[in-house]
């Protein structure tokens, strides 16, 4: 059986599954699971990882073209909007949350309504460029730290960059595009280590710019390699060569997929932080199902050009890809499909459900199938 055999395999196990799943959660924002339920993150939508939901619902509708499944993410992407009327609530993801929404509505209907969403997020994410430093902002303040988060950036944002490549594109305006790529040079050299592995919180000096120090953030400490942390490195520095063709960008993706696969444990299951104790079990699901995404997209950028680390990045990514959905729950009975993930290291819950887990597995196996969706 070829990969693309298999993926297809996987594709129908997926669609059947959710023919179960959707309608039970018509009107649902799900983040988690429990007892394989989804919960309901409604009532907090502003929470970064709401778009994800969005984002499967259109990879399916892509595939299907089952009006339930636009139906719901139009509702989504609806509700959402309440975001743009509350400042505290906008931060550094606007892409998480509106390109698997907004964009990908746009590019499959053609909404204006749509559209228009692309610019307000795009032009909210540029207004957190600091000049000083040449980075975009990470989060709002905290009341509860003594940290000011005014010079803070994080490895996350490259995967927000698309947002500001999208709307400069889309409307025919280089700002966004600049703003996008200045950003990307200051991560490809505060937050890439001469290794290949990434820091997760970089704080620079907000007047002066410079990096004052570095932050452990969602690893275990400052200088581990938190595992999402680094495919957030790797697949967002494959899309800023995407969509700008600078080859720095590829050498740098490049550096970070090597250094991952070097540590990827012998069984294939990724752990929160390649650096913690052996005997800890605590997985990220997450992290390898958005690997398997970033290595797959190299894998057709370098096809041509060098076919031996195509295939490389090719096999590493089927490598994950098969201990993911053999641990899968494809069952129509429960909601959730990956449920092995984590936030934080230092979180309280660990090996649960996350919804983004589920969409970069789809995404993935759409990857294989030929019926991706590409919405970054």
């Amino acid at each position: 059986m070829t990969d693309r055999e298999w993926a297809g395999e996987v594709r129908e196990k997926i669609l059947q599954k959710y023919e179960a799943v959707a309608p039970r959660n018509e009107h649902k924002v799900p983040y988690s699971a429990k007892n394989g339920v989804f919960d309901d993150h409604s009532k907090d939508i502003y929470w970064w990882t709401n778009g994800f939901w969005g984002g499967i619902l259109w990879q399916l509708y892509k595939v299907t073209e089952k009006p339930l499944y636009r139906s719901m993410a139009e509702e989504l992407e609806s509700k959402m909007d309440e975001i743009f009327l509350h400042s505290a609530w906008m931060d550094h993801d606007s892409g998480f949350r509106w390109l698997p929404t907004a964009s990908a509505d746009y590019t499959l209907t053609g909404s204006e309504e749509a559209k228009n969403r692309i610019r307000i997020a795009a032009d909210n994410l540029a207004g957190r460029f600091n000049l000083n430093g040449r980075f975009i902002r990470a989060w709002n303040e905290d009341p509860r730290s003594e940290n000011k988060r005014t010079g803070w950036a994080i490895i996350d944002c490259m995967m927000n960059l698309p947002l500001l490549y999208r709307a400069s594109d889309l409307f025919d305006d280089p700002r966004w595009k600049a703003i996008a790529v200045a950003h990307a040079d200051t991560a490809m050299t505060a937050f890439i280590r001469p290794d290949g592995s990434s820091n997760h919180i970089v704080a620079f000096d907000p007047v002066k710019g410079g990096v004052v120090r570095t932050y452990g953030g969602q690893g275990i400490q400052v200088g581990s390699s938190w595992t999402r942390g680094q495919t957030w490195a790797l697949y967002g520095f494959t899309l800023s060569y995407v969509h700008t063709k600078d080859e720095k960008y590829l050498a740098t993706a490049r550096k970070v997929a090597d250094r991952y696969i070097e540590r990827i444990p012998a069984d294939g299951r990724i752990p929160v932080d390649f650096d913690q104790a052996p005997d800890c079990d605590w997985e990220d699901e997450t992290s390898a199902a958005i690997a398997a995404c970033g290595l797959l997209t190299l894998e057709k950028i370098l096809a041509d050009t060098d076919p031996a680390a195509a295939d490389r990045y090719h096999a590493a990514a089927m490598r994950l890809l098969k201990v993911l959905v053999a641990d899968g729950n494809f069952d129509p009975a429960a909601d959730e499909i990956l449920d092995r993930c984590s936030g934080a290291y230092h979180d309280k819950e660990h090996n649960f459900p996350i919804i983004y887990g589920d969409y970069y597995l789809i995404e993935a196996i759409w990857k294989l199938t030929g019926d991706e969706l590409f919405i970054w």
